[in-house]
């Protein structure tokens, strides 16, 4: 049995410098040209807890994603202190968040398909005009999208309680609203 080790040792050594040699034959250069298109993203994501303009009492799981979150505030005319509560409340700041209702991403927007594809409204499925889960899980889409969303209803309802009462969850009442008004008030 230990001759048997032995032997499959050199075997897969062998394996492991072929496919090593084999890799390096191929032209990189395609990864290469690849890696700038992503770099901007990035850009703004690193600089955006250097340069940050929301309280330091956010934690660093929500204040990572300042540059996106200050970006959308100003193109939406809203305060980035209310999209950072509602990050914090809604998924802390993790973007691969899910909620058991199906909800997605930092800002745990609804999607059209995933559990949220089977909730039906008067009209036929309540999501269908919403972007697809695999976009939602994009953190930046997520805070475009979901930013756009509050301040769509924030106009429609004409103040930021009612909004959130209608951005959040159903037959709570205004009480993710005030939870979500608590934490931006408190971490001024």
């Amino acid at each position: 049995m230990t001759s048997i080790r032995w032997a499959i040792i050199p075997g897969f050594l062998l394996g492991c410098l072929g496919v090593a040699l084999f890799a390096s034959l191929f032209n990189t250069s395609d990864v290469v040209q690849a890696a700038p298109e992503a770099e901007p993203a990035a850009e703004v994501q690193q600089a955006s807890t250097l340069e940050c303009g929301l309280p330091a009492r956010y934690p660093e799981s929500v204040r990572q994603w300042c540059g996106w979150i200050e970006r959308e505030a100003a193109n939406h005319g809203l305060d980035a202190r209310l999209i950072a509560a509602v990050i914090l409340q809604e998924s802390g700041g993790s973007a691969d968040a899910y909620s058991k209702s199906g909800a997605v991403g930092l800002m745990q927007v609804m999607p059209r398909d995933g559990i949220a594809a089977g909730f039906q409204c008067v009209n036929g499925p309540c999501f269908a005009n919403r972007p697809p889960m695999d976009e939602l899980f994009q953190p930046e889409f997520n805070i475009i999208y979901g930013t756009r969303m509050l301040a769509g209803l924030i106009q429609k309802h004409g103040n930021e309680r009612d909004a959130l009462k209608a951005y959040g969850p159903k037959d709570v009442g205004y009480y993710y609203a005030d939870i979500v008004l608590n934490i931006y008030h408190s971490y001024q």
